[in-house]
């Protein structure tokens, strides 16, 4: 059961910002109308409350519990301990920046709703949440490779 979880806990998690990741370019950079940019982000931040925030969840309780139970340290280096770092990096990531340039998307989107014009300030904070959240989906992509290929490091 426990593994169960933890898979799904990964496939709610990394879907939904794979998933998050391709709408956001495709109503962007796919010259999409200014509502469709607005309701784009808007929804992957509700997406993230419904998807990401229960996948951490269930990524982390199960995960630990089952490296406890097979006897994986948390505190000497092995591949449980640099998946976990990985997924850490991420999510310090998306708390510490990727959160915020999605509330001001949301924010610059309906200024430029308002002016009938994308912004060049949606422009740049959109710019910086690719390339921040590129970061963010590789390594956990990373952690992903690492707890099915369980490597001696």
């Amino acid at each position: 059961m426990l593994l169960f979880l933890h898979v799904l806990g990964a496939v709610m998690f990394l879907g939904n910002i794979v998933t998050g990741a391709f709408w956001k370019v495709r109503a962007h950079y796919g010259k999409q109308d200014l509502m469709t940019i607005h309701l784009t982000v808007k929804n992957i931040m509700l997406a993230d409350y419904i998807f990401t925030v229960p996948g951490i969840v269930l990524l982390l309780i199960p995960g630990h519990l089952m490296a406890a139970k097979r006897g994986y340290s948390l505190v000497e280096w092995n591949w449980v301990t640099a998946s976990l770092l990985l997924f850490s990096l991420s999510g310090i990531l998306w708390l510490a920046f990727l959160l915020p340039l999605q509330r001001k998307m949301i924010r610059y989107s309906e200024e430029s709703l308002r002016l009938g014009q994308q912004t060049a300030a949606y422009r740049r904070v959109s710019k910086k949440w690719d390339i921040l959240g590129t970061i963010g989906t590789i390594l956990p992509l990373v952690s992903l490779v690492l707890m099915i290929w369980k490597p001696d490091i």
